[in-house]
């Protein structure tokens, strides 16, 4: 269910795009892509459909229901899970409601947005084509819609790559891929069933789950970016980001300080907070896509665990992690290593870090 609820969420929420002054060289082939990434921001909010999808993770694959409109001034969208549990999630322009079984408990208040669901394709998009080299792939059809297939390749090894089918008429993202540096294929998303339509009744779009014992509401509304980064780095900083990440907007949380980094694509947070003791393995886990690395210190007699959590590959995580610095303290570093991970092994243990951080996707 957390699964559920971050991956909704996710879908819903806006994150900040970076910004850039300059462009990649274009190709013929490369600047048809580009036009097509500029439809795809706002036909992610403007576009009214309904359908099901399907979303894998390594070894996860959840189906969710949809319902999506759009009025002219405000989006109104209603996510109900299909298969491993029940409870929806409804949004209204800026306001979500999750009902979710009684027995489950939720933690809302630092959910890390990122990769093709989450409205990060906005129309700063553009930008991230620094960093990534689009291609056209040809055409097909998905969910019984025509659709354009398009790369964008990293250009270095610190994110990940990705395929986007979009429905020729509209631009909406139909299906996505998250692919590492040997192309294997970490995450998907596709529609199932699609009906691309403006007829969409006020009865799709309102709860209709029957236990509602536990009914959370919060806002998406949040400051922006940089004042976000001045209020939230207090005691400390970073020496290292991979180029193109700026910071993003961040559900506040008051349990700790986090912030989140976009470029304008994929996106990760940084956690740090304070802790009595640490009972979960250090060093780097990755589900899917989404890598976490864990990195206790002390920090002027203070045991501080730095989290860095999102889609990018683990080299990237660490680097971010260690790259931490406090304001006028020795950082007596105790984490393990590594940013080689076990693939056999990692779904689970990053499930229990990603839901130890209220984030579970």
């Amino acid at each position: 269910m957390r699964f559920f609820l971050a991956l909704a969420v996710m879908f819903l929420w806006m994150p900040a795009a970076t910004r850039a002054t300059e462009a990649q060289p274009q190709t013929a082939n490369s600047a048809e892509a580009v036009q097509w990434l500029q439809r795809l921001g706002p036909a992610m909010n403007m576009t009214s459909y309904r359908g099901v999808f399907v979303y894998g993770r390594g070894q996860q694959v959840h189906s969710m229901q949809v319902a999506h409109r759009y009025n002219g001034s405000m989006v109104e969208e209603r996510l109900v899970i299909q298969d491993g549990g029940s409870g929806e999630i409804v949004r209204r322009d800026m306001e979500v409601v999750c009902v979710l079984p009684a027995r489950d408990t939720v933690t809302l208040d630092s959910i890390i947005p990122s990769g093709p669901l989450a409205d990060s394709f906005s129309d700063q998009l553009l930008p991230a084509t620094l960093w990534y080299q689009a291609q056209m792939l040809g055409e097909g059809r998905v969910a019984g819609y025509a659709v354009v297939k398009i790369a964008l390749n990293a250009n270095d090894p610190y994110r990940y790559s990705y395929r986007l089918w979009l429905e020729k008429d509209t631009g909406l993202l139909v299906k996505s891929q998250t692919r590492n540096a040997d192309d294997q294929i970490l995450e998907h998303f596709q529609f199932t069933s699609l009906d691309i339509t403006d007829d969409i009744a006020d009865s799709e779009l309102q709860i209709a789950t029957a236990d509602k014992h536990q009914t959370s509401t919060f806002s998406l509304e949040v400051g922006s970016p940089a004042t976000e980064l001045v209020t939230r780095l207090q005691g400390w900083s970073l020496d290292w980001l991979p180029a193109g990440f700026e910071p993003a907007a961040t559900p506040r949380s008051d349990k700790r300080q986090v912030i989140a980094f976009s470029d304008g694509l994929a996106a990760f947070s940084v956690f740090v907070e304070d802790i009595a003791s640490l009972d979960m393995p250090t060093g780097a886990s990755r589900i899917g896509a989404t890598t976490v690395y864990l990195r206790p210190v002390q920090s002027d007699g203070r045991q501080v665990l730095i989290s860095v959590v999102g889609e990018v590959p683990p080299i990237t995580a660490r680097k971010v992690a260690e790259s931490v610095r406090f304001d006028g303290a020795t950082v007596d570093s105790s984490s393990g290593d590594s940013a080689n991970v076990d693939n056999a092994n990692v779904d689970n243990a990053t499930s229990s870090l990603i839901e130890r951080q209220g984030a579970s996707r």
